[in-house]
């Protein structure tokens, strides 16, 4: 009898749940189809990075100038997808071949010694962690921005995410987007980027508030010089 009485709340609560997920995929998928012509004005990162920035008593300005596809450098296409995600156009959101080299490299003995985790990840599910997630790393988390990259490829479209991508992604304390990197760093606009310029832009995105004050290091050098002969290689959304 206690077993009889117990088994329909333990299944309330797991409709309850799975209805609940099902509404939280819903509301992703409503936000991505909106911002299929309406830009996002901030994503998930930014306003944590700012709060973050906020607690530290040291806030940085928010910069943030949204500009159109076509009003971005083609070099700063080129060498964001070079840097970042070779097989972006012909992917489906997920590199698989990626994703395994990561996971044998974080989990080799050489790589844990370093306290160094490599990351997989293509534009599409770095967009998908900024617009929506947390910084954090488990695999409920990896596994919701793995639903929102399937998602964001199927509503939005390759010219779309990597619009949205350049537009929101961070360059440095408080400079988001493209514009906001291109004015910062090379006063600019993000059009008038240069392939040297792009490249190093590029260069930045894995860490760019450690770069932000090393932008000219011996590293950052070499590295811009190969992405500058990566660029021309890759192909992007027209």
């Amino acid at each position: 009898m206690v077993g009889s009485t117990r088994a329909p709340g333990w299944r309330r609560v797991l409709w309850l749940a799975l209805l609940a997920i099902a509404v939280l995929q819903g509301y992703f998928a409503l936000r991505i189809a909106i911002w299929t012509v309406v830009p996002p004005s901030s994503t998930s990162f930014m306003r944590a990075a700012q709060l973050q920035l906020l607690r530290s008593g040291d806030p940085a300005p928010w910069r943030h100038d949204w500009v159109g596809y076509d009003r971005i450098s083609p070099h700063l296409k080129r060498a964001v997808v070079a840097s970042e995600d070779a097989t972006f156009l012909t992917n489906d959101g997920v590199d698989w071949d990626a994703i395994r080299d990561a996971w044998d490299k974080n989990h080799s003995r050489r790589y844990e010694r370093r306290d160094k985790v490599v990351g997989g990840s293509t534009i599409t599910q770095q967009l998908a962690k900024n617009l929506f997630l947390s910084p954090e790393r488990d695999y409920v988390r990896k596994a919701q921005e793995l639903v929102i990259t399937f998602m964001l490829e199927g509503i939005l479209g390759k010219r779309r995410i990597l619009e949205i991508y350049l537009n929101s992604v961070e360059w440095g304390d408080g400079i988001y987007g493209a514009q906001a990197a291109a004015q910062t760093y090379f006063h600019t606009s993000a059009a008038r980027l240069g392939p040297a310029q792009a490249a190093r832009l590029a260069v930045m995105l894995p860490a760019p508030r450690i770069y932000q004050r090393r932008l000219y290091s011996p590293y950052m050098n070499a590295r811009t010089g190969v992405i500058a002969a990566r660029m021309n290689d890759v192909r992007i959304p027209r």
